[in-house]
Parts: structure tokens; C-alpha cells; sequence
């Protein structure tokens, strides 16, 4: 038996989700209206939006159009806020906050001049040609400029199609019969002569001064356009001299007038923020976490709670400067079975020990949270509390907000499975900004079998110092939400990492790609043997610091008591004539010499540098070059008839080593005798 509001037709009709709106609807005829806020099994109908805030906003979800109270329409879904701020003009008052609109209007057939008039040239480019004209207003665009291809009968622009209408105060281009168009002020019907009042007019006219002349006239949208800043109108012709000296004094006036509305706009919007940042945006405070849905709360039971070793008897049991082990784990005790009972420091959640702190607006950054008292570093200052939500509905509510244009979110993740929401509900802490170097943290803490969320002080914070913490946003989607934080690190976006961590991080990524470089460019460093390098057996041994050196020595082979003191290198890097750095080291004790006593001291067998302490590792490389020249071999014979290449080059070294040993007056010249 009810009709739809739209069509004014019975049939299968849903009623508006809000109570006390009583009306009906199509769903076909309501969800064609962009006003409608459609939700899954229910819908939201127009007469609960206001359409000016709306269409000035650009969004349909604008959540300032559906606050405060509204004049509604009797004959079509559609609402203004009470006042003449955003009622459209044209538009007749009834009592009880209702309305006729402005779009009842129906035009005179007995008029000789047409009601509609669209201008000749394109509102984007200025030019002429062919254009697609608004059937509302006086608009028209090239199909080309707006990028539309209309092949249908009635076409609107995009203010029309959002509902914005004209409103009384604003100044517009008007155009009356033949006449050019021309400046006035869309004047409302109180404000205008008697005799003005008086006459004929019908639903959606509304009276307009003509500036210059000062004449008044009733007109509709379909006749006017808002006035731009610059405009001049055209030129001025010879024929009408008189009318083009108003006009020029018009478009003086009107330039004016607009300026004023202008600056009269853009004050009302200024006081229109003050008012609402007088006081924060209305939410629910609670004391600690709801559960919403099928999210559940962990309760432990008293047995398996842990247990500190705190005595109630010591000076500040379970405080910071004790070694609780509960308050170590982030585990805060119970009062049943803490053993220090009530004087127990490690019940701050429970007990709510919060630093006085009050909400306070921010020059640049909305509210925040600021302290009234010193608040020292480590200490506890507020716990994060709010609606314990599933993922599910957190993207509900984060669909839910973008729908609604909130751009401002209070969810922070408790664990895989829950998230705190403290938009709807929550404590002082829900006001704390972000900062890229913040005065505070987040710790999880295990507080009755339960995960909780505490905010505690980085560093000491003086008294009216702005409480802060790194939000640690994840960004949904490609825009960012620039930061305002103001700090020397500021990352400029949140979610973005500060500088300095990323200075850090990129110092720290370049040391280890120089450490790596550094590590394939060395040779693997030897172990140090387990032998004592001059006498050959184990025990207690002294290691050798230079690099490359595996060289470990008993203290009675090095004739030492104690171990040397800081950085010691081994007797086989100096030379035992001078004690000069070695170049010729023997491979089999620590004997070794530099260049200059090298000679004679130190000689090359086998391909091995040993000193003059070891004849029989000569005498034995001097028989084996002996039975090498009784014996050779066949297979390596050259074809000059010559033995082995290789080894006439070594008893030619060995000769001539001979030779020269022969001279010295050092035991290796007997030895050079013998081998020889």
C-alpha cells in the first residue's frame, strides 16, 4: 500500500533505514540518485544529505552534508541545511523545516521568449562551434573539452547532475529576453522591494539586481551562470552608447560585489572550522579493550600466571630498578599472586597509572595529546584501547570510512587475528600524533592471560610537551598521507621511513658490501699450529699477533716467564744478526735474517729456505743429486745426447753454491767442502 517517493508508484518498495524517516522506495528509483548511500540489505535515502555541501565537497560522502538539521522537500528526496547558506534559490518555505525545491520549477507555456537559454561558446575553451548543451542551465562544452560522447536527448552538466543549484547571495551572469547578458546578485525574496514580492512568480524563480541599472527581475537556473573573477563582458558597440556606460559601470560593481562575496565565502568557511575544531570530533571513552563480533578476550587463570620472586618487604618491589622477572618478560603481575601484594610496582595496566595529560589542538596537525606533568624516560603513559575487531571488519570499517571521505583511522594490530579500533571508542591516547622522532613506544605486554598495548616515554618529556609516537603506518593503495611532524629525520610521508634510520640502514648495507669485498680479497687466514715451533712439542703455548703467521712458541723456548704484554710478533720476523724485519725466514726453526745477512746464513733446498742449523737436510739433497748422475734417466735423454735439462740446472746451482761457501770462514763452508 506504500508508494515510492520518487515515482509516486505502489509496488515492491523498501523503507529508509533510518527510523525516523518513514519513507518508501523502489530500489531501482532510489540507487539511480547519487545521493543514496547503499548498504548491503539496506540503503540510506537522500532526504538525510544535504545536496549544496555535497556538491561543493565533490563527494557524495561528505560527512559534513549529514550533520546538523536539514529542511527536506515534500515532493522529491531532496535536503538542505536550515538557513540560507545552502537552501537552493528558487526554493518555497513551509513550516516545520519543510520545502518545495527548486527543481518543481515548471515553465509558463504562454511566454513568448523561450525560459531556457544555454551561451554560444564553450565554457572549457571559450570557442564557438558545435557545443553539448546543459538542458539545466545556461552551460555548453565541446563534446571534445569534457570528453564526453552524448548521443542521448537530455544531457546535464556536472554541477547540475550533482544537484548544485544557485543560492541567494551568489553573483551571476543573467540573461533577460534579447537583451545581452549581464551582472547581477541573486537576491532572496525578503530582501527585495514590496512591490518586487508582488510580483507573479512561481516555484524555482527567484528575484536577481541587475547591477548598474539597479532594476530588479525574477528569473530561474536555467537563465544564469556564477560570475568569474576577470570577467569583462564584450565590447562595447557605438549604437548603445548609454546602455554600454551602465554596463561598464555594472561590471565595476559587480567586480566588486564579488569580491566581497568571496572574501564573505571564505570567512564563513573559516568560522564554520573554527566552530568545529573548538572541541574534538564525539567519540565513546572506554577503559579498556570491547570485543566486537566473534572476537574473543583471552582470561588466564590464576595458576597460570607467573609467578615473580619480589618480597614485599624490599624498599620498591617489582619497580624498574628491581630485577623482577616478570617486569623483564613484559609480564605485568597480579595483585592474588604477586608476592609483594599491593605494594607490588608491576600493576600499572590494572591500575591505570597514567601521567595527567589533556587533549590540545595542534597548529598543523588537528588534536594531539599533550602532559600537564614531568614525565621521566621508561615510564608508563597511557594503554591503547578501543574495539578489538577482526581483519574482516577492519576492512568494513576501512571501506566504510573511504565511502564516508574520513581520512583520519585509529587502528594499530594487536596480533594476527585482532586490531585495536579506537575511533568509535577509546582513551586519551587515541589523540597522540605521529612524530619520525617521537617521545614515546609501543610495548605488548601479557596483562592477565591477555595481550595488551602500552605506550611508555623514550626519554625524559618536560611538562606541556606534545605526547608523539611512530605510527608505523602501512599505506593501502598508491597515495601517500604526507607527515607534519616537523622533525629534523621527517621522512615527509607516513610510512616512510625516517632519514636517520635510513641513513643508518644504507651506511650499514654499504659497510657489509665493503666487509664482503674486503673478505674474498684476503687469503683465508691460517689456524696456529698446536706444536711449539722450536722445539716441536705441545702444552702451553704463546700464539704470534702478526697477520699470516701460525707460529706458537713455549715461554721457556722463547726464555720468558710471563706472556709478553699487547701486540707481540715471534722471533721468526727478526733477524737474529740485527733484529731488523726478516726476508729470508727458515722453514724449519725461527732462524731467520734480513738482506743484508741473509747471505750464507740461509739457503734454498727443495724449493724450502733452511738455515745452517739443519746439514742434514743438505748433505741428504747432495746425495740424492749424486746417484741422480750415476743413474740417469734414459726416458729423459735429449737428442743431443745431454742428460735432463732440469737436472744439470741444479748441480749447476749446487756447484756454484760450493763455490761460494768455500770462501766463507762459517761452518757452512766445511759444509759446501763436503758437498762439493
Amino acid at each position: 500500500s506504500h508508494r515510492c517517493f520518487c515515482c509516486k508508484q505502489t509496488g515492491d518498495v523498501k523503507k529508509c533505514s533510518v527510523v525516523q524517516c518513514g519513507r518508501f522506495y523502489h530500489d531501482v528509483c532510489v540507487r539511480k540518485h547519487p545521493l543514496t548511500r547503499a548498504e548491503s540489505k539496506s540503503f540510506t535515502c537522500p532526504l538525510h544529505v544535504c545536496v549544496t555541501c555535497s556538491a561543493d565537497s565533490n563527494s557524495s560522502k561528505n560527512p559534513k552534508a549529514s550533520k546538523g538539521r536539514l529542511c527536506r522537500c515534500l515532493r522529491c528526496p531532496t535536503a538542505y541545511h536550515v538557513g540560507d547558506f545552502c537552501i537552493g534559490a528558487g526554493s518555497v518555505t513551509l513550516a516545520g523545516n519543510n520545502i518545495i525545491c527548486s527543481n518543481h520549477f515548471v515553465p509558463p507555456k504562454n511566454k513568448k521568449t523561450p525560459t531556457h537559454f544555454n551561451v554560444s561558446w564553450c565554457f572549457i575553451c571559450n570557442l564557438g562551434g558545435t557545443l553539448l548543451c546543459c538542458d539545466s542551465c545556461p552551460a555548453a562544452f565541446h563534446p571534445d573539452c569534457i570528453n564526453v560522447n552524448c548521443s542521448e536527448d537530455t544531457w546535464y552538466c556536472q554541477d547540475c547532475a550533482r544537484g548544485k543549484k544557485p543560492l541567494y547571495g551568489d553573483i551571476v551572469w543573467v540573461k533577460v529576453g534579447n537583451y545581452r547578458w549581464w551582472p547581477g546578485e541573486i537576491c532572496h525574496p525578503k530582501n527585495v522591494p514590496m512591490n518586487i514580492q508582488q510580483k507573479p512568480h512561481q516555484i524555482g524563480e527567484f528575484p536577481v539586481r541587475f547591477f548598474g541599472s539597479h532594476d530588479y527581475y525574477w528569473t530561474n537556473q536555467a537563465r544564469v551562470f556564477l560570475f568569474q573573477e576577470g570577467d569583462k563582458g564584450s565590447k562595447d558597440s557605438s549604437a548603445t552608447k548609454g546602455l554600454a556606460k551602465i554596463f561598464r559601470a555594472g561590471i565595476g560593481e559587480a567586480t566588486e560585489a564579488f569580491k566581497l562575496w568571496k572574501a564573505a565565502k571564505e570567512n564563513r568557511d573559516q568560522l564554520e572550522n573554527e566552530k568545529i575544531g573548538k572541541k574534538p570530533a564525539p567519540f565513546k571513552f572506554v577503559k579498556t579493550n570491547l570485543a566486537v563480533g566473534n572476537v574473543q578476550i583471552h582470561k588466564a587463570d590464576l595458576s597460570e600466571i607467573p609467578r615473580c620472586e619480589c618480597r614485599p618487604d624490599m624498599d620498591n618491589p617489582c619497580g624498574s630498578d628491581t630485577e623482577c622477572l616478570n617486569r623483564m618478560l613484559m609480564y605485568e603481575c597480579h595483585p592474588q599472586v604477586c608476592p609483594a601484594g599491593e605494594r607490588c610496582q608491576n600493576q600499572r595496566f590494572t591500575k591505570r597509572l597514567y601521567p595527567d595529560s589533556v587533549p590540545a589542538k595542534t597548529s598543523t596537525r588537528g588534536w594531539g595529546l599533550k602532559t600537564n606533568v614531568d614525565i621521566k624516560k621508561g615510564q608508563f603513559v597511557n594503554e591503547y584501547v578501543g574495539d578489538l575487531i577482526d581483519e574482516e571488519e577492519c576492512k568494513k570499517r576501512i571501506w566504510k570510512a573511504h565511502e564516508d571521505n574520513i581520512s583520519n583511522f585509529y587502528m594499530l594490530t594487536l596480533d594476527k587475528n585482532r586490531i585495536i579500533d579506537a575511533g568509535p571508542k577509546g582513551n586519551l591516547s587515541r589523540f597522540m600524533n605521529h612524530s619520525c622522532q617521537p617521545n614515546c613506544e609501543t610495548q605488548k605486554w601479557m596483562v592477565n592471560g591477555d595481550v595488551r598495548v602500552g605506550l611508555f616515554s623514550l626519554h625524559d618529556i618536560p611538562a606541556n610537551s606534545e605526547l608523539t609516537f611512530n605510527y608505523n603506518l602501512d599505506c593501502l593503495g598508491n597515495e601517500k598521507k604526507i607527515c607534519a611532524c616537523g622533525a629534523p629525520n621527517c621522512s615527509g610521508f607516513l610510512g616512510v621511513r625516517p632519514k636517520s634510520v635510513i641513513n643508518q640502514a644504507d651506511k650499514k648495507a654499504k659497510d657489509m658490501k665493503k666487509k664482503k669485498k674486503r673478505k674474498k680479497g684476503r687469503p683465508d687466514l691460517k689456524k696456529h699450529e698446536d706444536e711449539c715451533f722450536r722445539c716441536g712439542e705441545g702444552g702451553e703455548l704463546v700464539m704470534c699477533d702478526k697477520s699470516q703467521c701460525p707460529k706458537v712458541y713455549h715461554l721457556q723456548c722463547l726464555s720468558l716467564t710471563k706472556p709478553p704484554h699487547g701486540r707481540w710478533t715471534c722471533p721468526w720476523h727478526h733477524c737474529d744478526v740485527c733484529g731488523k724485519q726478516s726476508m729470508k725466514l727458515c722453514s724449519d726453526c725461527p732462524n731467520s735474517f734480513c738482506t743484508a745477512h741473509a747471505e750464507n746464513n740461509i739457503h734454498t733446498v727443495e724449493g724450502r729456505d733452511v738455515c745452517y742449523d739443519h746439514e742434514d737436510v743438505m748433505l741428504e739433497q747432495s746425495s740424492k743429486f749424486k746417484n741422480g748422475l750415476k743413474q740417469p734417466s734414459k726416458n729423459k735423454v735429449l737428442s743431443n745426447g745431454i742428460g735432463p735439462l732440469s737436472e744439470k740446472r741444479e748441480i749447476a746451482s749446487v756447484d756454484g753454491t760450493c763455490n761460494d761457501t768455500m770462501k766463507s770462514t762459517k761452518a757452512t763452508g766445511a759444509l759446501g767442502a763436503k758437498l762439493e
